[in-house]
């Protein structure tokens, strides 16, 4: 896990290291134990390095001997059997991030289709000068981009991009439409006028500072479900499970796991209490005197059960007001997920202990977990609803312009998930793959674990796992009002004590209660920051928050919530103002 950066000049001339250097250092906490670069007529490569695997010889930039340069973050999982595939001579180091250079001379441009894993690379050939960047399918790890007059840039987060000073902080309007009503903003483009996604599973090639092609690897299989009995399901989902998890766990340095009480991180420590000789460390947060539920104690039961080294952390309103700006500053590419929250204070004990963490992000997605993915299998006039029919502020008359445009990236990524006799419920769950998952719950957990130079493995996101998953008949993932029935059905056989088929309530953090305490001080504070006046009524706002109780209704409670963090957002991403005191103190600078 590392943050890489560079830039490919339109003039031919070497690129400005005081450029370079700018990203580098934008990109430190991402990289704390190692700086490479590497110049070569009109392009340059910068890298920060957190060593994980190969600590003694893995430092980048790495080369091969005809002139081939690579930078990369994130982890390739199968690059022992890709050395045994390309045969070891020529092999320099043993990192997990050099077998790129030799797929690049058998597969050109097409060289990451053989990688599993996850990862943002930059790749220089100098036969032609040609600079290509490329992010794994799922858009585990972040890459953005810029082109400007100078030439083109690109970085792990677009904090770096900014610190060139060669793009400015401009607002992007229909992004950020999509944010205050979505929480999270969709395709290639960003918060960030002038700033843009490498898009999941997508290579570009770039030459003398201009994109010339684009290549798309897609994350799921085209094909719609595969007929099978639930008895042979359950067997393939077994042998990709153990094998993803223990392909997960490959590395030099001591890991752990975030362990809540869902199904999904009980599935991952099933799996790796089998793989581990001792027990493995898992971290699980809690809101003690609040009236959300508590997972920590049916966590504990689960790391039981496994002989687990389980460790509880509180997450308290105190946490929430000191943290919070430095949360949305680690979120340079906005999710308004209020699972940061929880996330953030676990990556901080965590990296105490360990450089590495399983988690289970993408089980939801995968396997069909989440209630609005029933909405979308019912017909109409059973109840059921477009993906994503209403948003956050629908219906509360706190935007100045109220439009239905900020549903558009949904819309296209709907359509263009009808392919390959898809089921509707295969098509909802592509349009989350396409966005929710990298542009919500993936920058969530990217940004608040590498503000603490943790790194964070989705063993649930894999290429093998996927193909298993996804192509499954829709009545191995919903059953009567249940989601993710084979997960479910696969934990109950080998970790009961986790109860799968219990009924549980979705996790939630108290972001409502605990803002309703400040409603009346935060009220004019929001509603005057000049973000949020630009793009909402401010009577309309301040009354949000002087109107709240301390059980406030779950709508105005989100929208609450979502309009703090946007101004927290705009305060230091678009005005510079730094975020490092509690949350009234930074939206009463100007």
């Amino acid at each position: 896990m590392c943050g890489i950066a560079g830039m490919q000049t339109t003039s031919g001339q070497a690129p400005s290291m005081t450029v370079l250097n700018a990203m580098s250092d934008a990109l430190t906490h991402r990289g704390p134990d190692g700086e490479g670069s590497f110049v070569s007529g009109a392009t340059g490569l910068m890298q920060t390095r957190l060593a994980i695997i190969d600590l003694e010889t893995g430092d980048q930039p790495l080369f091969d001997d005809e002139g081939l340069a690579l930078v990369a973050n994130g982890e390739i999982y199968n690059y022992l059997e890709l050395r045994r595939e390309l045969g070891e001579a020529g092999f320099k180091t043993h990192s997990d991030c050099e077998p790129p250079l030799k797929l690049y001379r058998r597969d050109g441009v097409r060289f990451a289709d053989a990688l599993r894993g996850m990862y943002a690379i930059a790749l220089y050939d100098p036969d032609g000068e040609r600079l290509m960047l490329t992010r794994d399918p799922f858009g585990i790890k972040p890459l953005y981009y810029a082109e400007t007059g100078h030439g083109f840039i690109f970085a792990s987060e677009p904090q770096a991009l900014l610190a060139t000073g060669l793009v400015s902080p401009e607002m992007n309007s229909p992004a950020i439409g999509e944010l205050l009503q979505l929480q999270f903003t969709t395709g290639r483009e960003t918060a960030f006028r002038h700033i843009c996604r490498v898009l999941p599973g997508e290579t570009l090639v770039i030459e003398r500072g201009r994109v010339l092609e684009r290549h798309r690897r897609h994350a799921l299989p085209a094909e719609g479900p595969r007929p099978q009995s639930e008895e042979h399901a359950i067997v393939m989902l077994e042998d990709a499970l153990i094998d993803s998890v223990r392909v997960h766990q490959r590395s030099d340095v001591p890991y752990g796991m975030f362990l809540s009480g869902g199904i999904d991180s009980s599935v991952i420590l099933a799996c790796m209490a089998r793989l581990n000789d001792q027990p493995v460390k898992c971290y699980t947060a809690g809101f003690s005197g609040t009236r959300v539920r508590d997972e920590r104690e049916h966590a504990a039961r689960v790391a039981s059960a496994t002989g687990a080294d389980h460790e509880s952390i509180d997450v308290t309103e105190d946490d929430f007001w000191s943290l919070l700006p430095a949360m949305v500053a680690s979120t340079d590419d906005p999710t308004a997920d209020y699972a940061i929250i929880p996330t953030f204070k676990l990556a901080s004990v965590a990296a105490q202990d360990v450089k590495v963490v399983l988690c289970g992000e993408g089980g939801d997605e995968l396997f069909a977990g989440y209630g609005r993915y029933r909405a979308v299998t019912r017909p109409t006039w059973l109840g059921g609803r477009a993906m994503r029919s209403r948003g956050a502020l629908d219906g509360l008359k706190l935007l100045r312009n109220e439009t239905p445009a900020w549903r558009d990236g949904i819309m296209s990524a709907w359509n263009k998930s009808a392919i390959g006799g898809r089921t509707r419920l295969q098509r909802a769950q592509a349009v989350d793959c396409a966005d929710w998952l990298p542009n919500d719950l993936l920058i969530k957990l990217d940004r608040c674990l590498m503000a603490h130079s943790l790194e964070g493995r989705t063993p649930l996101l894999d290429p093998v796992v996927a193909d298993i998953a996804y192509r499954l008949p829709d009545n191995l993932k919903l059953k009567g009002r249940i989601g993710k029935h084979l997960l479910r059905a696969w934990l109950a056989k080998h970790l009961p004590e986790a109860e799968p088929f219990a009924r549980k309530r979705g996790f939630t953090v108290p972001v409502g209660e605990w803002i309703a305490g400040r409603g009346a001080r935060l009220a004019p504070l929001v509603a005057r920051q000049p973000g949020v006046a630009e793009l909402c009524n401010a009577e309309r706002v301040a009354a949000l928050f002087a109107g709240l109780t301390t059980t406030p209704a779950k709508h105005d409670g989100q929208a609450a919530w979502l309009l703090l963090y946007f101004a927290l957002w705009h305060q230091h991403h678009m005005l510079g103002v730094p975020a490092d005191g509690p949350v009234e103190e930074v939206l009463s600078a100007r």
